[in-house]
């Protein structure tokens, strides 16, 4: 069995690929680098020379030969490798008969968690999500309290608005609904401590990406500074990373995108590490059923796994490309029975895909004229 073919997709917001070998068994991958999908269209392009030939089930050989075949590395490259390897390992999954999971090493769980991620830019009207998520049987939420106009808020009104959230959202879900406030990376260390302090009595399951990214000790020492949890890693790349992360003492949470990450089995090494530090692993996930699923997959054979992220927007018409097998259960995702992923792209909704970008290049402006930090 060898590669034959592989086509790249431009869906929606996201670059998708399937590889297929010429005795016809095919698999499905997505990238998480939503900022720049036409760049991982083009690096999986030059990748082809390399792959087509190859023998598809010698994945970490593959994994290795694409990652060091350049000195470059970097989001792009990363996240096109990522895809490639989740279509790997969907593809040998259906040549085994098996799901993926069964292949990364068994079952740890029958079900995964799932925590649902929410809007709500009042009090109200996130309460309100918070009690609908409740209704539906989720026992987790997350949510953003900083939806706008925070890059020139003044840190008491930042701190104020952010508790009154908070706040709403302990009512709403009582005990029974575990809190993950997500900051998208949009403050200062100083002002993320405030922030995280002050929101001591609301019993956060964990605050997540308080600062950008650009250090990975900064990020770090956030954990060291606070007595709320952090999680930390949506946009960070390998196990080098992951493992420096944790060396100078944070987070409690990593949260590694298997699109973004090296695919699974680069994860399932992530995982490995985390546990080392006893320190849980949730995957970030937004961009569909495609990378649900294989985070699924992921969560299934992994026994530090606390909670999934999940968004209601996986079971509407807007990815209704992606046909996919398992469905949710409340609050939980059943273990995947079918073989590989689970996921096949529907070619009849393929050619009517028009592509648009989930965001083009608008950062927060502040009033002054300088930039505030993108999410």
């Amino acid at each position: 069995m060898r590669i034959e073919k592989i086509e790249s997709h431009l869906i929606g917001s996201a670059y998708v690929v399937r590889i297929t070998t010429d005795i016809g068994i095919s698999g499905v991958g997505q990238t998480a680098c939503w900022g720049y999908p036409r760049a991982v269209q083009t690096v999986v392009e030059d990748f082809e020379t390399y792959l087509i030939g190859q023998d598809p089930l010698r994945i970490e050989h593959h994994w290795q030969y694409l990652y060091r075949m350049l000195p470059f590395r970097g989001n792009t490259v990363i996240g096109a490798i990522s895809a490639i390897d989740i279509a790997l390992w969907d593809l040998k999954g259906k040549h085994y008969g098996a799901p993926v999971w069964d292949l990364l090493g068994g079952r740890c769980r029958n079900k995964v968690r799932l925590h649902l991620l929410i809007g709500g830019d009042t009090p109200e009207s996130l309460a309100e999500n918070v009690t609908e998520a409740r209704a539906q049987g989720f026992t987790a939420v997350k949510f953003d309290p900083l939806t706008f106009g925070y890059a020139d808020w003044t840190q008491e009104k930042l701190v104020n608005h952010s508790k009154r959230m908070c706040e709403a959202a302990r009512e709403a879900g009582g005990e029974d609904v575990d809190l993950i406030v997500e900051v998208h990376r949009k403050l200062t260390p100083m002002t993320s401590i405030a922030l995280a302090e002050a929101l001591v009595p609301y019993n956060l399951l964990f605050l997540e990406d308080p600062i950008q990214i650009d250090s990975i000790e900064g990020q770090a020492s956030i954990a060291q500074r606070t007595s709320v949890p952090i999680g930390n890693g949506e946009r960070l790349n390998t196990i080098w990373e992951f493992r420096e992360l944790l060396q100078h003492g944070g987070p409690q949470y990593v949260r590694p995108d298997v699109g973004l990450a090296g695919g699974l089995t680069h994860c399932k090494k992530i995982a490995a590490i985390a546990e080392s530090y006893h320190c849980a692993v949730i995957t970030h996930n937004f961009l569909g059923p495609l990378i649900t699923m294989a985070s699924i997959h992921l969560d299934v054979s992994i026994p530090n796994v606390i909670t999934q992220e999940y968004t209601l927007e996986d079971e509407t018409d807007k990815h209704a490309v992606y046909k996919v097998e398992a469905k949710r259960d409340g609050g939980y995702f059943p273990t995947p029975e079918g073989v590989g992923l689970g996921v096949e792209l529907d070619d009849d909704y393929l050619e009517g895909q028009a592509f648009k970008p989930l965001r083009e290049g608008q950062p927060p402006m502040r009033e002054d004229g300088s930039m505030g930090y993108a999410v």
